[in-house]
């Protein structure tokens, strides 16, 4: 048996995050046959024109079966967002639930599928509120952040695809004080808004302040996408256990998440003085 360890980003690289699989001489052969006689032409045609295998015939994650479970959890975000719309009360519930769910399926050593799924769901009423919220005071706003969201985040996998955007152990340390950093920011604002300390709607985060802050967290979360896709190649590649393949969904869909968040806050901040 061979262990994998993975180190970058939060959700890949937790002390709890590991995975061991299978390296014999068998293990990474389409078929699963050992190579004993001789095969005649009609048989190797045969093997030839089979289908390629799948995580389901292999047992082994694929970028393709990543790419679909991430689809699903995007479309739960949309049905969840629906709702959220509807039934603007939803919204606390499902922020507090999906931050619940989030530190659940990012500290949990064995992805699970449906906590995910409840995760995504959870964040679509979360987005669907917020989104609906601030589409009534600026008509737009919506639309416009999800449509730089795919922008950003196909520029994003372009650069890395081209090989121009890639993850390196210094920025890999940056990345990580500047997420700390953010999020003891954003606790603190936090509790400042929630005491009065501070005004506005999202208290410190206002004005040319809030911009540069989320400039910079825009930034932070398409390196994390960058990560996401590395992370998701090497296990591919490495031959992880087709599970994981839930862990590379959940990690792209928190990542699109914030980044819709971040998007969204810059779009109505520098709307605000409409």
């Amino acid at each position: 048996m061979g262990e994998f360890r993975l180190s970058g980003n939060p959700i890949f690289g937790s002390k709890n995050q590991s995975a061991s699989w299978g390296t014999g001489s068998n293990a990474g052969s389409p078929v699963g046959f050992h190579e004993s006689g001789n095969l005649s032409a009609e048989q190797l045609q045969g093997m030839y024109q089979q289908p390629s295998a799948n995580s389901q015939d292999t047992g082994r994650m694929t970028i393709g079966d990543t790419i679909n479970k991430t689809i699903l959890c995007l479309a739960l975000v949309v049905v969840g967002a629906a709702v959220g719309w509807t039934v603007p009360a939803l919204m606390l519930p499902g922020a507090l639930i999906g931050f619940v769910l989030g530190l659940v399926n990012v500290f949990k050593k064995k992805p699970s599928p449906a906590l995910i799924l409840l995760y995504a769901a959870a964040e679509g009423l979360f987005l669907g509120g917020l989104s609906g919220f601030l589409e009534r005071m600026y008509e737009g706003i919506a639309i416009q952040a999800i449509v730089a969201t795919f922008c950003v985040a196909g520029v994003t996998l372009a650069l890395y695809r081209s090989g121009k955007y890639r993850m390196t152990p210094k920025l890999n340390k940056m990345f990580m004080i500047a997420m700390i950093g953010m999020v003891v920011f954003s606790l603190a604002n936090m509790v400042m808004m929630m005491t009065g300390t501070v005004d506005g709607m999202f208290g410190m985060r206002s004005g040319v302040l809030g911009l540069v802050i989320g400039a910079v967290a825009v930034l932070l979360a398409t390196y994390a996408l960058v990560s996401d896709f590395t992370m998701i190649e090497q296990l591919s590649r490495e031959g992880a256990p087709a599970i994981m393949a839930w862990r590379g969904a959940f990690g792209l869909t928190m990542t699109l998440v914030w980044l819709y968040l971040e998007i969204l806050r810059i779009l109505a901040i520098l709307r605000g003085d409409e």
